[in-house]
């Protein structure tokens, strides 16, 4: 009896192991494999990404209080980084609603770019910036800082047009400013008193007379000499002449330097050439750093006080204090929380970045830095790119950079169409919308909480992938539900990854070891 009880447990057991594997096969047939379901889609929260658009429209600049320092380590420097529709504004001015926000930002955007490809396309084709003449909007109107410098004044809407700053502090005693953050520039400058032509800015406009540590830049001294225009200031008088005729050879190498940071649009800043003491963070004060003390600069924005230069030429600011490396996280643009900008003197941290690409070199154009990108993705499938889309030729044109000032990530036509084509199919079944401004990709999202849409990836040598959150690429335009693809056709040859996509991911730059990392979630 008791061996004929076994055996009927057995036939129950193989019985409940069948239904079990009967009931699995049931499930998977109504579920694609885990492995389809996170390489093929994502989750858009609708509801989230609206509610924090429209909070951003309500939040009060004016009030908030952005630190100038945190805690740090011995061999590094740190500080906070805000979005730049957060900056304190003595102005009050506020945008009516969301949509006049995405179209003033993406304005912005336009402009930036046409900077960028302009510089690039002057490089490639070997005209150097000291060649530049700047195009007066309707008439030439003298200089006169300081009862020194001459030169025509034109309008400056894109010069270092940057969305995100930080605290900084210039001078000995320090004083706070305000500063635009741009991996695209390699001279650090401030607006100077006195001032001949100067924007609205937050904080008093920075007094050089005041400062123990300010010391001006002789013609002959290495800094000045890596300038892309310069100009001399004989120690007794001014010149008479332009700053752009004195960089193309009437001035001296005795007395004072003189800088000019021309755009590729014909805008630019004007002033001494000088060192001065820096303070990021909570770190010891940097001395000797060689920024701009610009008396005529016309078009960043109202609010920041100068710009902090993150390229990758000799006078940029990682140059000059000779990092190894360093890295920022961009936090949402409509959120008025910080992350943090780091630098550091010492190897890269030891936690490795979650997806590293290589850091290319441009011998035609050392400001920016270039990424080794092979490929995208849609939905999990590889795009029919050719390669040559995100190469750089033998002329130095092409390529793909990461750029902290632009906000939209450009493709050159051919792979954009490529990109667009394979979202439309894959979003076929959400409610299109009417294009806005550069997007011609949108969708009527006001119905839903959540959508599934196709992933987005960058691909990099060794089969690593970049999978963007939906949130990086799909994007709200207005305060009633459209959202659009957040990516743009170019028909320059260089590809641009903007800071939209960026959002939430620390990019670390391995200045040492050429290497670019992404690490999702390191804000």
């Amino acid at each position: 009896m008791a061996e004929d009880g076994t055996h009927r447990h057995r036939i129950l057991l193989f019985l409940l192991s069948l239904l079990a594997l009967s009931t699995s096969s049931a499930v998977s047939r109504h579920l694609p494999p885990r492995s389809t379901r996170s390489t093929t889609t994502a989750t858009l929260d609708v509801s989230a990404t609206l509610a924090q658009a429209l909070r951003a429209l309500s939040f009060d600049p004016v009030s908030s209080h952005h630190p100038l320092s945190r805690n740090l380590s011995s061999s590094a420097i740190s500080l906070p980084l805000h979005s730049r529709d957060f900056l304190p504004s003595s102005d009050g001015h506020r945008h009516p609603d969301y949509k006049a926000l995405t179209l003033a930002r993406l304005g912005r955007d336009a402009a930036r770019v046409r900077s960028i490809v302009a510089r690039a396309a002057l490089a490639v084709g070997g005209v150097a910036a000291s060649d530049l003449k700047p195009i007066a909007e309707e008439k030439a109107l003298p200089i006169a800082a300081a009862e020194s410098i001459e030169g025509p004044v034109v309008s400056g809407t894109s010069l270092g047009s940057g969305e995100y700053f930080s605290r900084v502090g210039v001078g000995s005693p320090a004083k706070p400013l305000y500063m635009v953050l741009d991996t695209g520039s390699d001279v650090s400058w401030i607006q100077c008193a006195p001032c001949a032509d100067c924007y609205q800015q937050t904080d008093p406009v920075f007094d050089p007379s005041a400062s123990s540590s300010y010391a001006p830049l002789s013609c002959d001294s290495s800094q000045c000499r890596s300038l892309d225009i310069s100009a001399c200031r004989n120690s007794s008088s001014y010149p008479s002449s332009s700053i752009s005729a004195a960089a193309s050879g009437s001035g001296g190498s005795e007395g004072s330097c003189l800088y000019q940071v021309s755009y590729g649009d014909g805008s630019y800043t004007v002033g001494d050439f000088a060192t001065e003491t820096v303070t990021l963070g909570g770190s010891d004060p940097v001395s000797s750093v060689a920024i701009g003390c610009g008396h005529d600069n016309e078009g960043l924005f109202v609010g920041a006080a100068g710009l902090l230069a993150l390229g990758g030429g000799p006078l940029s600011f990682p140059s000059q204090i000779s990092a190894r490396s360093f890295s920022y996280c961009l936090v949402d643009r409509d959120s008025p929380a910080s992350s943090t900008l780091d630098f550091s003197a010492a190897s890269p941290s030891v936690a490795a970045p979650a997806v590293t690409a290589p850091l290319l070199r441009n011998r035609r154009l050392e400001t920016f830095y270039y990424v080794g990108v092979t490929g995208m993705s849609v939905g999990g499938e590889m795009l029919s790119i050719p390669p040559s889309a995100f190469a750089v030729d033998e002329s130095g044109a092409g390529g793909v950079i990461v750029d902290s000032g632009t906000a939209v990530t450009r493709l050159q036509e051919e792979a954009y169409s490529a990109l667009r084509d394979a979202f439309r199919a894959g979003t076929a079944s959400l409610p299109s919308a009417s294009g806005v401004s550069l997007f011609d990709t949108c969708y009527d999202l006001s119905s839903r909480t959540s959508v599934e849409v196709p992933t987005v990836g960058f691909h990099f040598p060794s089969r690593r992938e970049l999978r963007l959150p939906a949130k990086n690429y799909l994007i709200p335009v207005d305060g009633s539900g459209t959202y659009c693809l957040a990516f743009a056709p170019t028909s320059a040859p260089l590809s641009i990854i903007g800071n939209v996509q960026q959002q939430g991911t620390r990019v670390s730059f391995d200045l040492e070891n050429a290497s670019v990392g992404f690490t999702p979630n390191k804000c």
